[in-house]
This record gives structure tokens, sequence and C-alpha cells, in this order.
């Protein structure tokens, strides 16, 4: 079941061939000293200022999206600034496209590493169920006679929760009093074991990249749509003259689209400072609208344009677009036809698996049979490019010239995958979580990562999250009682709230982005991997420094003005763990019932079109059509595929390629007002600034 492909939506491929003077080698070097340099500074300062923006301060988050705004904002620096004052030394001097991605290529995993969506959540995860227990919500019953002492400062040297071990949690929260020093003693072990799973996880997502990065980029050519925008802005780096590839810049259809951006975002960002001057409304408030039975079953609508989104959208394939906003509202459709029918769902609770507002048990379980059954098609449809890697592994086939140009050598990537995966499962149960439920937690992870990526670089999703939890969606089917014990659920819980809550920053679609990169462009991968593992580990350590110092030397974690990172977010893992162990719930074949429902209507879908050429519908807006990110983008998908719909009809393929520099400008434009008002907002010290969906 190959994925078809619209013609007016070409996969994004980079010619290499033109490159001034002759000199390509030079020109694809890529990692050069100062790039190295200039990659390691960024990697610091994103370390640095992420914490303080996305949770300290709440404004437009620098990272939190794969496509994020620090990192085009970097290439825009380099490109609009750093270049044009090197040129007037010598035009030898100035960047040349491999740099410029290389740059771009390490920022996006220093700007996702350190801020909001990201593994760093475990720091506000290991203190608020501590901090927020009562005699009344008796968390403390649930977590003490189940948690190492090792996994969280919050614990003393005996497993007990004492007055120095009181002393660490409420320290974070309020602020230390002048002149106390930050308890480091107690955070070592933590940070630790902590950094270790962390670190592997992000090990085997390498290793995962590169194995899917040949079946995807080469033989299925997927389209790569949020790859476009940087390489379309660095394309003219290595032409000499006024050469038609140099255009982008200089596209009078570009600057309006960038106009445009620039004129909505000025006027709201000054609206936010002085209300006298009128905002541009992107937005309609439906929450009175839909009050009455039966539509309120459907929950919250968002009707907003963001304009990126739009952006975006208008590089899809008119199919996937389509397909976005299409189940979005085919899936709320479930909700009216239950009410109809006089079925009186309950919302579901968070440790099941959060969705939205009016999520069901049985919408829920379909998107569980959903992400498991698309996981295994993507996996069945590449079989023999995996049966390759796995034989490689063994010893058992020779490399070829594609593996060669690869991030690591298969047998390298096959044993890095299981041997990091290994370590997962062992550190899972050292904390205390049953083999067979590591194993389903761990295997969920992978299945929903997979997905995800699949989501990322097929349908140019800014941000993706799965809507479920793999601890949750195991209690829906199999029950809960004895074989869900509080000794694996209360640490299994921890371990999916600290890193599998939110998943909008996780980084396997950055890696299989950047080895695809690589490749085009010929760059040294394996070189290029170490830089991006070193940028990893500063911006991780810098962020986790500035989480933990930040509440104990910035006026305490209460003074964040996000303040979902340290109550909700990071309260999930305890309330799922008492939702999960207070009372037992049987198995249930009904939710089964409702996933094997899920995982059936995603394999026709497949082979619909597989076999179908006119068949317009595709499973990715099956897959997320109940999730946070298609609630908060549908209408700027709808926007941006009507837009494309209608010039592609009216004006043809041709019009569609003179256009979209219009569309790539206005995400751009985006990019740029969200850090302009970034460093207003932080020279006037506002908060809850976001231009963004937070």
């Amino acid at each position: 079941m190959t994925p078809l492909h619209s013609a007016s939506t070409p996969s994004v491929s980079i010619d290499t061939a033109r490159v001034e003077d002759g000199s390509q080698a030079s020109a694809r070097r890529g990692i050069t000293l100062r790039t190295v340099l200039l990659c390691l500074s960024l990697a610091l300062l994103f370390g640095f200022l992420s914490p303080i923006i996305d949770h300290k301060l709440f404004n437009t988050f620098l990272g939190a999206t794969h496509l994020p705004p620090g990192a085009i904002a970097a290439l825009l620096f380099l490109l609009l600034v750093v270049n044009p004052l090197l040129g007037l030394a010598s035009r030898r001097l100035q960047f040349s496209q491999d740099e410029s991605l290389t740059v771009y290529i390490t920022c996006l995993f220093s700007c996702l590493v350190p801020g909001h969506g990201a593994e760093n959540l475990f720091v506000s995860n290991l203190l608020a169920p501590f901090y927020y227990a009562t005699r009344e919500n008796k968390w403390l019953d649930t977590l003490l006679p189940n948690l190492p002492e090792w996994i969280t400062p919050a614990l003393s040297n005996g497993g007990g929760y004492d007055e120095a071990s009181k002393a660490v949690v409420d320290g974070w929260y309020n602020g230390l009093p002048a002149g106390e020093a930050i308890p480091w003693g107690a955070w070592l072990v933590p940070l630790a074991a902590w950094s270790a799973l962390i670190f592997a996880s992000y090990l085997m997502l390498a290793c995962l990249g590169v194995i899917l990065r040949a079946q995807w980029a080469q033989r299925e050519a997927l389209s790569f749509p949020l790859l476009r925008l940087p390489i379309e802005m660095t394309q003219d780096l290595d032409i000499g003259g006024r050469s038609p590839r140099a255009a982008f810049f200089r596209s009078p259809m570009m600057w309006s689209g960038f106009a445009v951006a620039v004129a909505i975002q000025i006027f709201n960002g000054l609206n936010f400072y002085f209300p006298d001057v009128p905002a541009i409304p992107l937005g309609i408030d439906t929450t009175a609208l839909l009050t009455e039975a039966p539509w309120n079953q459907i929950g919250k609508v968002d009707l907003r344009v963001w304009p990126m989104a739009v952006g975006i959208t208008y590089l899809l394939t008119a199919e996937v677009s389509f397909s976005l906003w299409f189940f979005y509202w085919l899936l709320k459709l479930q909700f009216i036809v239950a009410y109809s029918l006089g079925y009186v769902p309950a919302i579901l609770p968070s440790p099941i698996g959060w969705i939205g507002p009016a999520t069901r048990t049985f919408a829920s379980s379909q998107q569980v049979g959903a992400f498991l059954t698309f996981a295994l098609i993507l996996l069945w449809t590449g079989r023999e490019h995996f049966r390759h890697v796995a034989r490689r592994a063994f010893g058992l086939a020779r490399p070829t010239d594609i593996e060669k140009s690869e991030a690591m050598s298969y047998p390298l990537a096959f044993w890095g995958f299981a041997a990091s995966f290994a370590f997962l499962i062992a550190w899972s149960v050292a904390a205390g979580v049953r083999l067979d439920i590591a194993l389903g937690i761990w295997l969920s992870y992978l299945a929903v990562a997979i997905v995800l990526t699949r989501m990322v670089v097929e349908a140019g999703l800014l941000f993706v999250q799965p809507g479920w939890t793999p601890l949750g969606s195991l209690a829906q089917v199999v029950g809960t009682g004895a074989y869900l014990s509080p000794s694996s659920v209360v640490p299994g819980a921890l371990l999916q709230g600290s890193l599998m809550t939110d998943l909008r920053a996780f980084l396997l679609p950055s890696f299989v982005q950047s080895f695809k990169l690589a490749h085009d462009r010929k760059l040294p991968a394996r070189p290029l991997l170490a830089l991006i593992f070193v940028c990893i580990v500063l911006t991780f350590g810098l962020s986790v420094w500035q989480h933990i110092r930040l509440g104990y030397q910035g006026g305490g974690g209460l003074s964040f003005a996000h303040t979902w990172w340290i109550t909700k977010g990071a309260t999930n893992s305890v309330v799922a763990a008492r939702e999960l162990t207070r009372e037992a719930m049987p198995a249930s074949a009904t939710n089964a019932l409702w996933v094997m429902v899920g995982g059936g209507l995603t394999w026709a879908l497949m082979l619909a079109r597989s076999r179908l050429a006119w068949f317009p519908l595709h499973p990715v807006g099956y897959l997320v059509g109940l999730t946070g990110p298609i609630n908060t983008f549908w209408f700027s998908i709808f926007v941006g595929w009507l837009c494309k719909v209608t010039i592609t009809r009216f004006g043809g393929t041709e019009t569609y390629r003179k256009t979209t520099p219009l569309f790539l400008g206005l995400a751009l434009g985006d990019v740029a007002m969200m850090v302009l008002w970034l460093a207003i907002d932080g020279w006037q010290g506002r908060t809850k600034h976001p231009l963004m969906p937070g």
C-alpha cells in the first residue's frame, strides 16, 4: 500500500548542481569551524532563554513546533544581517547554503529540547505531586509506598517524605529565602537517573530516524513540507548573479505575503499594549454558539486563523489537507449521533487519555486502534527496507550506496536502537514497573512516535499529540485491579506523565528531517549527528539547570506565568495513578471493540488509497481528528486548502507554483513578528503574550 501523492506538491528536493565557481565540495562542507562555534553558541542561547520565555513568562515559544520560530529566526538573522555584513568584506566570507542549513538543523534540536512540550517536564513532575498532596486527595498514600527514593528529590534516604524533603519541594515552588543555597545534593541522583533515561530515548529516536529516512524520503518520496521554507530561504547562497533560483528574497509575491502577516501582528501586538489601537480579529469565540443539545456534545470548536499554519497548509497535497479538516468534523459528528441514539457518555478522565472537552471512551479507543494499526501498516509498507536493515545487522547483507551516506551504519543503528530500548525497559523495571507493563508503555511510545512523525513529514503539522496515554488505554481494555497493581502503575504513571503527556516537541521528526537535508545536500552526516548530540547535551543541561534555578531563586515556581507546567501538567501522573488504583475497573469488551473499529477503519482507508486512484481521503485525518493540534488548526487548514484548490482549479498548476512564495512569505512574516514581539515583551517585562498556540 504505497502512499499516493499529488503531482502539484512534489517531495522537497534540493538542486545541488549549480554552485558558484564550480566549487561544489567547498559549498557542501557545511560543518566548518565557524559553523560549529555558531551552532554551539545558539544551543547555549536557546538553552538559557527558552525556560524563561516558555515557562517563566509564557510568551511565544521559541520551539514547541516542528518549524521552530527560534530556528527560523536564527536562519533569517544569518541571511539578512550576518551575511550582508560579511559580504562587505568579501563574498567568500558569507555563510554557504550548507553552512546555513547546518545551523538550521542544529537549531531544530536546540529550540525543541529546552522549551515547552519537551522532556524537561520531568522537573516539575518530580515535585508537584508532593507539593499539592493533601489529606483529602491522599496522594502521598499512593506515592510513598510505590516509588524508589532515587527517582525524585522529594523522597528522603529512607524513602519517606520528611521535613527535609518537604523543604526541597516547598523551596522550589515558593522560592528560597535570601542567601540560602539551592539543595543540589537532593537533586544529584534523580537528575543523573532521569538524564540517563532521556538520553537513551534520544539515542533510540536517532537510530530510528536513520532507519526510517531512506524508506520515507526516497522509497515513498514523502513531501516534507516543513523543510520547504528553510530550503527556499537559502537556495541562492551558492549561486552567482541574479539566477531565477535566487528569487526568494526578491519576490514581490513573497513580500506581499510577508506584509500581510506583519500588518496583522503589528496591529494585534499594539492592541495588546494599547487597547485603544484596533486589533485585526483572527478568530471567533464559539463558546456561546454551541450551548444547546445536541450541538453542545461536540465541545469547544476553535474558529481561528493562524497565518503560519495557512502558509504551510498551502504546500500540502489537497488530499491530505482536505482529510485533516474533513475528519475533524466527521469525528465530531459521532458525538451528536451518540447523543441522538440515547448514549450518555461521560467526559473522559485525564488518566485514560485526554483529547478534548467532548471526548468519549469510544472515540479515544478508536484513536488507540488507529494509531497502532497505522504504525503496523507503515512497518509493513517498508518491510523490504527494514528487512535489509535487519539483515545488515546480522551480517547477512552488504552495505548499499545509500547506507554510506547515512548518519550511522545500519548495523550500528539497529543495535543502537535495540540497546537503548533495552535500557529504557531496564530503567522502568528498576523503578518498579513490571516487565510486561514496561514493554507495553515503551512499545506504545514507539508506535505513537512513528505515527506522529509521519504526520509531520507528510501532513506538515506544526505540532502533534496523540491524545491518549499507554497506561490509560491499557486500562480501558483490560481493566485495572490485580493486573495494574499500584507498584507498577505509580512509577509507570510518573514515567508517562514526565515524557509522554505532551509530545509536541519530541525529537524523532527533527532527526528524520535533518537526515533528509543532510542526504540531499550531501552533508557529512556522521559529523553532523555528533554536532547535533553535542547541541542536545548543552541545551538540555542548561535548560534543566535553568528550570531548577528559576524555581529556587527566581521567585518560586508559583511565579511562573505558564501555570500548566507547574500544576495540571505536572500532576497528571499522580491523578492517573489514583484513578487507576483507587478502585478496580473490569475489562471492557466494548472498548476493545472500538479499538478494533479504529484499526479496521484505518486499514480500510489505506487499502482504498492503494487500490482506488480517485479516493479523496487520507488516514492522517482520521488519526489526529480529535487531538488538540487539529482542534486548534482545523480552520487554518481549511483556509489553506480552500486557497490551494481554488487557485489550482482556476489558474492551474503554473499559477499554484507562482503563488507559493505568497504563502511562504505569510509563514515567514508570522515568525518574524513573533520574534519582534518577543524582544519587545522581554524589554517591557510583559507576560502571557503568545503568538502561537499554547
